[in-house]
């Protein structure tokens, strides 16, 4: 049998921080870079950062509401970003500034994987909003509404949120399971395993917000595990 020395050890652990930060890219956010589906993505500055603003110019006909990446092939790795999000003015009393980084991204937008927030459940009164602060979905044929109605609880859950604060976000993806951790936390908030549009898919990366919301987005990088 081989014997495993420190040293060998070591060379592995280096080459594979060395394997992965080959495919680490920090996406530099340029309206340019970006596809906008029923959405309208901006360059602005917010609270301090370079960022891209994306808001709705009208109702959406879907929940496909997002500006998609160009050039990004992802499917297996880690999605990190800086979000924030709030509800526009004069929206809807459900508004709640929803918004999130959608991941394997048809380029038509037909199919998509997509963790995002709901800052303004993050500190409510009521507990049950604040179990509804993180979500999982997918499109098509997982909305949030069929998941909570038929597995309750599993595809939701509590994280700590400020509307119009900056979030940060990430993202691990691993065949048909994904992990979504919220402000460098150690452990995940939401773990899903079982990714509805299978584990081969895959597509780009988008930035997603959801109706009556003001969304902000900067500091993305993408690392790519295959």
């Amino acid at each position: 049998m081989k014997k495993i020395t420190t040293t060998s050890l070591g060379l592995s652990f280096a080459l594979s921080v060395l394997f992965a930060s080959a495919n680490a890219q920090d996406i530099a956010l340029k309206p340019a870079s970006l596809t906008p589906y029923q959405v309208t993505a901006t360059a602005t500055d917010y609270k301090g950062k370079a960022a891209i603003a994306v808001e709705m110019p009208k109702a959406p006909i879907n929940e496909k509401t997002v500006a998609v990446l160009k050039d990004i092939d992802f499917h297996n790795g880690t999605i990190e970003a800086t979000i924030s999000g709030q509800p526009k003015a004069n929206s809807g009393e459900g508004a709640r500034g929803f918004v999130g980084i959608a991941f394997r991204v048809a380029a038509d937008t037909s199919k998509m994987e997509l963790f995002y927030i709901r800052p303004t459940n993050g500190r409510a009164d009521d507990q049950v909003r604040r179990n509804h602060s993180a979500q999982y979905v997918s499109m098509p044929g997982f909305p949030w509404e069929k998941l909570r109605k038929e597995t309750p609880e599993k595809y939701e859950s509590y994280a700590d949120l400020v509307p119009a604060e900056w979030t940060k976000v990430k993202i691990e993806v691993k065949d048909d399971k994904a992990k979504f951790y919220v402000n460098g936390a150690a452990q995940p908030t939401l773990i899903v395993n079982d990714l509805k549009q299978g584990k081969d898919h895959r597509g780009s990366v988008g930035l997603w917000i959801g109706p009556g919301t003001l969304g902000h987005f900067t500091d993305l990088k993408v690392t790519k595990a295959d």
